[in-house]
Formats: structure tokens, C-alpha cells, sequence
């Protein structure tokens, strides 16, 4: 047993909610509520659906101890089969959290392995229910930092995020330290290590992998239970990512993570915040604009640039992205489903956008995400945005109140504004030390 792999299995296991300073908790209630937000607009959508309906034909459980119910269903399904549906789910909607230095999603998995692993124990206190959370975000992240350092590939957050859901699954359950061990590697081993650069060019319902990340972080957990064996994940235990280890329990990842104000890829904010800025600042609208210049990072300049007929596409679109900011001042679940995606008036707009990409943005891609607009108005006036950051993340961050409003416009269409209101306030509320999970998690199952 390696040295780091000690300190990955010391942190699991030792971490009281009482070694978390307030920040910090407050930053993983934060995160629930603002992963639940996505969970529950989400519900509608067509890929929801299908990866619900796909639990329970192939993913159904004989083992009562280990079945779990679908949130905002009701129906019961493996306990791996719930966590691969919600998170599923959640990606499709793809206004969940991320880290930057992961290039991708935590919360999409851990926020679903804790409702799912919660089905199947007795209830536990809220500040118990963020100390699982912070876990999971802290091994994940630090395991995709990982994968990213040793491999030329750009993988999807399922590759790596599914040993977070160990962690959590572990320490949940109390697992031993050598089942911790086994779980890991069976996890690594079976990531869905797929290519995010081919959902990119080809945008589909596989998103960033994060179902099968969930999927296998719980099965890989119950696997080592029974006492199946894994190879060392060597995303822990290799040599060359110890460094990425050294600062576990110091620097909370956790309190870094970015908000999504819009359920389309990251890499599409930067461009869309600065032409939101853009309009703010000089009060004009959509029908003054003569062309669209945007500068962005390359990953950035490769997302799709026609107008989408599938809510994937979309996503993984900037211009659209951009056009629908100019047109609507936002961007809803509604603006990229149904009749959003004929809409003439984007259709109109996204006519008089060109992309480029560039050096300056380049260099900062991953730590930052940077892109800059300029429109030229048909009266002549240029307006150049000038170097924007996607808000969100520690550079640009949101305040409590823009994520509070987030949730409610996600959630309230689907629960109602009274009970989004409660699970808001329960979300936020397992803070306190005499709060429990069941607070939150009775609102989540029968919306009737």
C-alpha cells in the first residue's frame, strides 16, 4: 500500500464534519443545491427519460438492501442504476458545476451517488451528508487532475470522477481501507475512458460520460464489498501524480469549483458573458447588430457552429450559444429543446457570427477560460468587449443569491415554486448541526 493511496484512505475515512471549516461547507451545500437544480430541470428532457426507462429494464435490482429509488420518479432500480440514471440525467442538461483544472464535472456524479447511496442506509446528518459530498469532490478532482497529467487523450469526467464515488460509497457504507483500495482500482479499470473531443465534434446524448462514471464508481464499490479485487488505481498510486496528492486535506478543491449561469458547455460562457456584457453596457439589441466577431480558445472554437436540430448540438454550439444571449437575454431549458432549436430569430442572428480562434486565449486554457466579442452595430459604432472570463468559477464568481435564482428558474417549472422553495431551504439548511439527509431527500421522490 503506497503512501499516497494512505493519505487518500486517511482522508476518507478520517474527515469529521467538524475538520471543515464554514467555507467549506458552505461551498458543498452550494454545490447540492445547485446540482439539484440541474437533477430536477432535467427530468423532462428526452435523455432523462431514456436513461430512466434504461435502469429499469437492465438495471432493476433482486437485492432489496441495494435498490434505491429514481428521483422525481419513484420507481425502484439497482443502486449503480439509479446513480447511472440521475447522472445521466443531469449531463444531458449540462448546467452542472466543473473545476478547471479537471476540464470537467464532479457534482453530476456526486450529488447522484449520495441521493442513491442514502436509499440504502439509515438517515445521516446533514453535515455528515457535505463532509460525503466534499470527499467526492476532492479524490475526483484530484484523480482527473491526474489522468489529464499522464495520458495524451482528452477523456470525459466519467474516466475519473467515478473514484470520487468510491470515496463516498466507502466512507457511506464503511468500507475498510483495502476495500477502498480494490474499489479504486476496479473503478479505474472500467472508467469510461472516451474521447470528449469526439462528443465535441459529434454532439450526442453521450455528453462527458458521467453516467457510466456513476455507474461504475457504485458497482465498483459493491464489487470490493463482496470482495472482488482491482489492480492499484494509478491515478493514485503512481509515482508521477503523488505531487497532485500532496496538498489532500489543505487545499479544498471544493471551495473552487465554478456555477454554469447556462446549460450549454463551459466553453461557450466566456463568449457568451462577454456579449451579455456587451449589451449591458451600450443598451443596444439584436436587431442593431451587423456581424459578430469571436475570439476564444480553441477547444472553444471547436464546438459545433451551425444552428442545432438536437438539444446536444445545442450545448456544444457557441454561436448559438451567443445568438440566443442577444435575442433572449438568456438562456433557458427552452431555448435549447423543442421549438428553440428552429427559431428563426437565433436563426437570423447566428447568420452574422464568425468564430476564430486565439493565441492569447490558448495559453490560459485550462486554469482559465477566456474569450473576447466584437460587434459591429449598423449605425458603424464597434464595441470590442475586450478579455472576459466565464463567470461562475473564483475568477467571476456568482453570489449566493444568483445561484439561489438559478435553482428556482430550473426547478420551479418542474416541482412547483413551493416545493422548490423547500428543497432549497433544506439544501442549504444541512449545514446545521441538527439537520439530517431526510430533511432534503423526502422532497425529492413524490412530487404529486
Amino acid at each position: 500500500m503506497t503512501h499516497t493511496f494512505e493519505k487518500v484512505a486517511d482522508f476518507t475515512f478520517g474527515l469529521q464534519p467538524d475538520h471543515l471549516q464554514t467555507s467549506t461547507r458552505q461551498a458543498a451545500a452550494r454545490m447540492l443545491l445547485d446540482t439539484l437544480g440541474i437533477v430536477i430541470g432535467s427530468k423532462e428532457m428526452e435523455a432523462g427519460r431514456i436513461a430512466r426507462e434504461t435502469a429499469v429494464a437492465l438495471y432493476s435490482t433482486g437485492d432489496p438492501a441495494l435498490s434505491a429509488r429514481l428521483p422525481l420518479d419513484g420507481r425502484r432500480v439497482s443502486l449503480a442504476g439509479a446513480a447511472y440514471a440521475t447522472a445521466t440525467q443531469t449531463d444531458n442538461l449540462d448546467g452542472h458545476d466543473g473545476y478547471n483544472p479537471t476540464k470537467g464535472h464532479i457534482g453530476v456524479v456526486v450529488i447522484p451517488a449520495l441521493l442513491a447511496l442514502a436509499e440504502t442506509l439509515p438517515d445521516f446528518s446533514g453535515p455528515e451528508a457535505l463532509t460525503a459530498v466534499t470527499i467526492g469532490y476532492e479524490i475526483a478532482g484530484r484523480a482527473g487532475i491526474s489522468l489529464h497529467d499522464t495520458v495524451n487523450d482528452y477523456h470525459t469526467s466519467g474516466a475519473w470522477n467515478a473514484l470520487g464515488v468510491v470515496a463516498m460509497a466507502a466512507r457511506l457504507r464503511k468500507m475498510s481501507a483495502d476495500q477502498l483500495r480494490q474499489a479504486m482500482g476496479i473503478a479505474e479499470y472500467h472508467g469510461p475512458r472516451s474521447q470528449m473531443m469526439r462528443e465535441i465534434a459529434n454532439p450526442t446524448m453521450l455528453h462527458d460520460g458521467s453516467g457510466w462514471g456513476a455507474m461504475v464508481g457504485l458497482s465498483s464499490a459493491i464489487l470490493a464489498e463482496k470482495g472482488f479485487t482491482g489492480a492499484p488505481a494509478i491515478t493514485i498510486e503512481e509515482e508521477r501524480v503523488s505531487r497532485h496528492w500532496d496538498d489532500l486535506g489543505q487545499f479544498w478543491q471544493m471551495e473552487h469549483q465554478y456555477v454554469k449561469p447556462y446549460p450549454v458547455c463551459r466553453w461557450a460562457h466566456a463568449a457568451i458573458d462577454a456579449a451579455r456584457a456587451l449589451v449591458l453596457e451600450h443598451s443596444f439589441t439584436h436587431r442593431d447588430i451587423e456581424r459578430v466577431q469571436i475570439n476564444t480558445f480553441h477547444e472553444s472554437a471547436c464546438l459545433f457552429q451551425d444552428m442545432p436540430d438536437n438539444t446536444s448540438k445545442a450545448q456544444y454550439s457557441l454561436p448559438f450559444a451567443v445568438a440566443t444571449m442577444f435575442a433572449y437575454g438568456r438562456i433557458g431549458v427552452e431555448h435549447i429543446t423543442g421549438k428553440g432549436l428552429s427559431d428563426p430569430l437565433i436563426a437570423s442572428i447566428l447568420e452574422r457570427i464568425t468564430t476564430a480562434e486565439a493565441d492569447r486565449h490558448n495559453a490560459r486554457f485550462p486554469q482559465s477560460r477566456f474569450a473576447d466579442v466584437i460587434v459591429t452595430l449598423h449605425d458603424g459604432r464597434v464595441l470590442v468587449s475586450g478579455d472576459v472570463h466565464a463567470r461562475g468559477g473564483p475568477e467571476a464568481p456568482m453570489s449566493d443569491q444568483e445561484v439561489s435564482t438559478k435553482f428556482m428558474e430550473f426547478a420551479s417549472p418542474v416541482v412547483g415554486e413551493k416545493r422548490a422553495g423547500l428543497i432549497h431551504d433544506a439544501a442549504l439548511g444541512l449545514v446545521n448541526p441538527d439537520s439530517n439527509f431526510s430533511d432534503l431527500s423526502r422532497l425529492l421522490y413524490d412530487i404529486q
